[in-house]
């Protein structure tokens, strides 16, 4: 009998992953709309952001030890709540308080929590899910997250420009309380006995367990590891950096046409992982190598545009095209590999290990960020120099990478 995709469990996951990416994003906006506002400022928020970023790299580990030693279950119902709570006591502080200080700190903090509640989230869905369903709710998961990061823009600019901060700070602290609420509902088996070593040797044993586990076990599943963090390099530093100041910049298009862009982007990241979910049964490990290669091929369009003589608007449409495509086999990409390695990942491991996901993967989009970053400053008059031989080493490496899939999949099936 065919297992049902939304069950209980993992009903009450969605939306509750729904309200909480909406309120989550939706303030986000809105505070970088407030800095800019109250500084003149793009780098300030940049910086702001940056520095939130470092308490999920460190702690996503140690989020993934506790997914592992309490009931998940209680984790995210706990970290949301305590999100609510610090937005609440962020909204009485900003009015009187030094605006950037309360901006930075809650940032800081949702950063932090979010570092413990995203290994839990990943982890459970191996909980309520198996075989071909595990695939298409990673898939689900995927497209909320898509989803919302489209529509959260548009509700945070109606929201602050009608009503200003405040009311955005409200709603987001109501978003977070229905997250928790609709967890409550959630029922795992709790598989966690209680132990009674200390807090420094469990993280050791722990730790030891997991690294043993990936570099002597399951190798496949590192060099996994690995290769999706490589492909977050290459994504953050060509899609995130290098498309807006392509579009901005070299071609001096208006920030409608880059609007555009990201929009048909998000939809081709939702087409994606739709993808993964209408041929969860026919795909197979070793077509991620073709995902690879093909990524690589579509930049090699982008850096010719600049070759050729070609107007403004023309080499728009060719980055466009080409990167909404790169969009999609991205979100095909992760979703799938993310599902393969929790398959792969005992139970009493899969925080751990999705944690180890997070962090490596949070690594690399902000090293991704500056090394490209440094590459279209030097090369702003030539951007191929930097489009077309980025897609000849990611077509070399999805090349690379084929035997590793098709070894990997030998070894599932």
């Amino acid at each position: 009998m065919k297992q049902k995709l939304f069950t209980r469990n993992f009903t009450f996951l969605i939306l509750g992953q729904a309200c909480s990416l909406i309120g989550n994003y939706t303030l986000k906006f809105a505070m970088s709309m407030y800095v800019l506002e109250q500084t003149g400022s793009a780098s300030m928020f940049a910086k702001l952001l940056a520095l939130s970023m470092l308490p999920t790299i460190l702690l996503s580990p140690f989020g993934g030890i506790l997914a592992d030693r309490a009931n998940r279950r209680s984790i995210m119902v706990a970290l949301d709540t305590l999100s609510g709570l610090c937005v609440l006591i962020a909204s009485f502080l900003l009015p009187s308080g030094p605006g950037m200080a309360v901006i930075g700190g809650l940032l800081v903090l949702l950063s932090a929590l979010g570092a413990f509640e995203s290994p839990a989230v990943q982890a459970c869905i191996p909980q309520m899910l198996s075989g071909d369903n595990l695939v298409r709710g990673n898939a689900v998961v995927s497209q909320v997250a898509s989803i919302a990061s489209l529509v959260t823009p548009f509700l945070g600019s109606i929201f602050y420009t009608a009503f200003g901060i405040q009311p955005v700070f409200r709603a987001a602290v109501i978003c977070f309380f229905a997250t928790a609420l609709l967890e409550c509902f959630i029922r795992l088996d709790d598989h966690h006995a209680g132990d009674s070593k200390g807090i420094g040797a469990i993280i050791r044993e722990d730790f030891s367990i997991s690294m043993r586990f990936l570099c002597r076990e399951q190798p496949g599943i590192r060099n996994l590891l690995l290769l999706a963090a490589a492909v977050s390099l290459f994504v953050a530093g060509t899609t995130v950096v290098g498309f807006p100041y392509l579009v901005r910049t070299v071609l001096g298009l208006s920030a409608a046409h880059y609007g555009l862009a990201e929009s048909a982007m998000g939809v081709a990241s939702v087409l994606g992982s739709l993808c993964v979910v209408i041929f969860a049964q026919k795909l197979r490990l070793r077509h991620l190598s073709i995902v690879l290669i093909s990524f690589g091929l579509f930049l090699l369009p982008c850096g010719i545009a600049f070759l050729l003589p070609m107007g403004a608007l023309a080499r728009y449409l060719v980055l466009f095209i080409m990167f909404c495509a790169s969009q999609l086999g991205c979100s095909l990409f992760s979703t799938y590999a993310i599902s393969i390695i929790q398959e792969r990942t005992p139970e009493h491991l899969m925080g751990k290990v999705m944690s180890y996901v997070f962090t490596l993967s949070m690594c690399a989009q902000p090293l991704g960020q500056i090394v490209y970053g440094a590459l279209f400053d030097q090369f702003s008059s030539s951007s191929y120099w930097v489009l077309i031989p980025s897609g000849v080493l990611v077509c070399l490496i999805g090349l690379a990478s084929s035997s590793f899939f098709t070894k990997l999949e030998k070894q599932i099936t």
